[in-house]
């Protein structure tokens, strides 16, 4: 497979950007891709039963035969690609060995757990180069390289100066602990991994092959194409509806951002602006609930509550977000004077949504499932099934004739889909069954039946980043489980706090941000909550909302320079530099930063109990005034940055903006009518100056 010029700059940052390559290898694993996909499937809906550890186990054995192969053959050129062709088969073949070993031996294992043989620790060990591997030739040598200096602080802490030191570990105590049981590699992450994250990632690769990507850009384009600076707001939206059912952000951009970012540069943003907001819109499809991403199930099984929780605190900082981005890029076309699409050239939106309707079912029960206390796991397959029976039900009532006969098919269909409450996915799989074999059976069907096999391949392959990040960061997880390290960081925070608590949070801020820098999501969020969270919880931040704080600027640091994974993935579709779209990426976000401090100064914005605004006047307008509050930061933020506010703006008001948005982030006494009265001098002088231009 030859690759342009954009297409190589991409997949040195993401290096599976280019697919399946062409040939029988590629066809090989592009089958193995499917049947990872049918295997999660089977353990989902409890075709396969088996025990937590070893699904766990296989999963990422499929993760290593899958992702071993297939960045050898798309990284590999020539006869050195031979080479690693060979060495990719090789690994891959190691990883199966060492699934089948935790499958084989699983009792045995548990029956000797804390004294392995010396069998299990050369297997751990080779679990463990794995891992280190596959996520060094994904990711990079960030990530791999933080893993390995908390693994070596369990081997070698004790010999550090205290408070740092332990008391020391044995070596075949160290890899029992990290490559077998459930606190090591095979722990929280890959659990959700293996479970959750999985099933959405195929969910939203079904929606998007059937069509939703389409119906996203239609509804945005119509809503607000015509509006001041329309093709950057669609982008915004599309984005940001995308991520009801992505959940990641790259994928957004890559998808999206085919049609928004041309769209953009044609109607005269520049380069670096197109992708800089196609980045922030759909990093942010992270925080988009109903589906969110992956940490979001992560983190609600480590705080031990409900999902729909998690989707509750993420709500309002979510439309808060999008909205900022919408008015950081209406801003910038105002200040550059660029006009919208012409209305007679946009698609209506309500004839987009009676076109593809059918699209909306398996996202709304998704919603409601997860909102009426379903498990994400049931809520996630029951989505997906919903969505094959959509698909193929759509392709077979083209072959019925119009009238009755179709209205009688889709009333079966729903009845059908309904069964699944009252009676689980046993129906429905049957249901599913019959419409593969009628589909089978005709021409438009068995096109419809590679869709979706190719949906499942696509699944899996969009998997594997987030697999093998999971995977590895279960050694950080596994060192803090052992030795307790986080305690010296934490207690570090806590001393902070007692002084400050807005430097704590900034020190907070500071590490997801360099951490982020190197690593993905996923491995920040856990490394910093597990540090940060409880130290935050200790100075009296809840929980949930410490949390939400390091996920948030765990997004925003996928922004920032040097690794901006979103922001390079943009960078061959606009034709710049991903480290110009990165900046300007920062600088579309700017107002974002001031969400999660005020959410923390005071939790309503995440609708959390709490706070001293919550008990002086009661919770619910303490959420109507906090997020009046955040709106009008937002808004001061982001006039500050962009310098436009209908006019150009001097220095001087910009300073006058910032300042009053910064004081309007804490909560402390006189804070908040001091913003208000800088915030009012602000609009005063801007009103003045307005009505002398008028005079004038």
């Amino acid at each position: 497979m030859t690759l342009q010029p954009g297409a190589q700059d991409a997949a040195l940052h993401d290096p599976l950007s280019a697919g399946f390559p062409e040939g029988v290898q590629g066809r090989i694993l592009f089958w193995i891709a499917v049947a990872f996909s049918v295997f999660q499937i089977a353990t989902a809906a409890h075709f396969i039963d088996m025990a937590s550890q070893v699904t766990r186990a296989i999963h990422v054995g499929f993760l290593g035969l899958l992702a071993f192969p297939l960045l050898a053959l798309l990284k590999g050129r020539g006869g050195r690609g031979r080479a690693a062709s060979v060495l990719g088969w090789a690994l891959a073949a190691a990883a199966v060995v060492v699934a089948g070993y935790q499958w084989w031996e699983y009792v045995p294992l548990l029956m000797r757990a804390g004294d392995p043989l010396d069998r299990d620790i050369l297997v751990g060990v080779l679990a463990l180069v794995l891992v280190f591997a596959a996520a060094w030739w994904l990711m990079g040598p960030a990530l791999p390289i933080i893993a390995g200096a908390f693994l070596a602080y369990c081997l070698f802490g004790e010999h550090l100066p205290s408070p740092l030191n332990h008391r020391g570990y044995d070596f075949s105590q160290v890899i029992d602990h990290m490559a077998f049981g459930t606190e090591g590699i095979y722990g929280i992450p890959i659990y959700v991994s293996s479970t959750y994250i999985f099933l959405f990632i195929l969910f939203g690769a079904f929606l998007e092959k059937a069509g939703m990507i389409t119906l996203f850009t239609d509804v945005s384009m119509g809503l607000v194409g015509h509006k001041t600076g329309g093709p950057a707001k669609v982008a915004v939206l599309s984005s940001g509806l995308m991520g009801t059912i992505s959940g990641s952000g790259v994928a957004n951009v890559v998808t999206t951002g085919q049609f928004t970012i041309p769209l953009m540069k044609r109607f005269g943003y520049r380069a670096a602006f197109a992708g800089g907001v196609e980045s922030t819109a759909s990093m942010g499809g992270q925080l988009m609930p109903p589906v969110m991403g992956a940490v979001a199930f992560i983190m609600a099984e480590t705080l031990g509550v409900e999902y729909v929780e998690v989707v509750t605190a993420a709500v309002i900082p979510a439309i808060l977000y999008f909205g900022s981005a919408f008015w950081m890029v209406h801003l910038e076309a105002g200040r550059a004077g660029l006009t919208g699409l012409s209305r007679e050239d946009l698609p209506s939106p309500i004839r987009a949504i009676r076109k593809s309707w059918h699209l909306l079912f398996p996202l709304a029960a998704l919603v409601y499932l997860l909102f009426a206390g379903y498990t994400p796991l049931f809520a996630g397959t029951t989505g997906l099934a919903l969505t094959l029976v959509l698909i193929l039900g759509a392709s077979a009532a083209l072959g019925l004739p119009r009238g009755w006969l179709r209205v009688v098919f889709w009333v079966g269909i729903g009845i059908l889909s309904a069964s699944a409450l009252e009676y689980g996915l046993d129906l429905v799989i049957w249901g599913l069954v019959a419409l593969v074999l009628w589909n089978a059976f005709t021409k438009g069907g068995r096109e419809t039946l590679i869709l979706c096999r190719d949906s499942l391949a696509d699944g899996a392959r969009t998997a594997l980043p987030v697999g093998v990040a999971c995977a590895l960061v279960g050694v950080i997880i596994g060192t803090m489980t052992l030795t307790g390290a986080a305690t010296t960081f934490g207690q570090f925070i806590v001393h902070v706090g007692d002084t400050s608590l807005f430097l704590s949070l900034v020190l907070t801020m500071i590490t997801c941000m360099v951490l982020g820098m190197g690593i993905p999501t996923i491995p920040n969020y856990i490394i910093t909550s597990s540090i940060a969270g409880p130290a935050l919880l200790a100075l009296g931040v809840p929980l949930i909302v410490s949390h939400m704080f390091v996920f948030y600027f765990g997004i925003l640091a996928d922004l920032t320079p040097p690794v901006a994974l979103a922001c390079f993935a943009a960078a061959p579709i606009a034709k710049e530099s991903g480290l110009k779209i990165s900046l300007n990426a920062v600088k579309i976000a700017a107002a974002g930063f001031v969400i999660p401090f005020m959410a923390v100064y005071t939790p309503a914005l995440m609708l959390q109990p709490g706070g001293a605004l919550a008990e002086a006047i009661g919770f619910v307008p303490a959420v109507a005034y906090v997020v009046a509050k955040t709106a009008i930061s937002i808004g001061l933020w982001g006039a500050a940055v962009i310098g436009w506010l209908g006019r150009p703006l001097a220095l001087w008001e910009r300073g006058l903006a910032i300042a009053a948005a910064f004081t309007l982030i804490a909560a402390l006494p006189l804070t908040d009518e001091a913003g208000l009265a800088l915030a009012l001098a602000f609009a005063a002088r801007l009103w003045l100056s307005r009505r002398s231009a008028r005079a004038a």
